[in-house]
């Protein structure tokens, strides 16, 4: 056995972390608090085994399709991606077109969709709608159609 130690001199060799047991940590201020701000962060564990359903399925691959066809038309343009105002809290959501197809293949395989950092410092006049993406393939297939 070594030398004894100083009272708050670390136990084993400098830079590691000792393991605390969970009867010493303070007690959780928000346990049992309906409003406690990490619920948001919890996962359903009830949906989580719950498979999309057929519909939500053949909806995701339209949404897919519909995505690969505007970018096609608008990215050339300039259009970084797709806009979407969150109906939580109440703010633009701006979607780079990778990032959007890659949340979208996400739902589609795992029935959910990880959380992503937000696009850094955004400029809004880079990002359109989906129904501006919608309107506007619609204005290509007309104006293609009447030649």
């Amino acid at each position: 056995m070594g030398p004894p130690r100083a009272v708050g001199e670390p136990r084993g060799p400098p830079g590691t972390v000792q393991a605390v047991a969970h009867d010493v940590l303070p007690p959780d201020p928000f346990a049992d608090d309906p409003d406690d701000p990490a619920r948001a962060f919890l996962v359903d564990e009830e949906r989580l085994d719950e498979p999309i359903s057929d519909s939500e399925r053949t909806e995701l691959l339209a949404d897919l399709s519909d995505l690969a066809v505007y970018q096609a038309l608008l990215e050339p343009r300039g259009v970084r991606g797709i806009v979407v105002d969150c109906g939580e809290c109440d703010e633009p959501h701006y979607h780079d077109w990778h990032l959007l197809r890659a949340s979208l293949e996400q739902l589609l395989a795992d029935g959910r969709m990880r959380p992503h950092e937000p696009a850094y410092d955004p400029n809004p006049g880079d990002y359109v709608s989906w129904d501006y993406c919608r309107g506007f393939a619609d204005g290509v297939t007309a104006n293609e159609s009447a030649y």
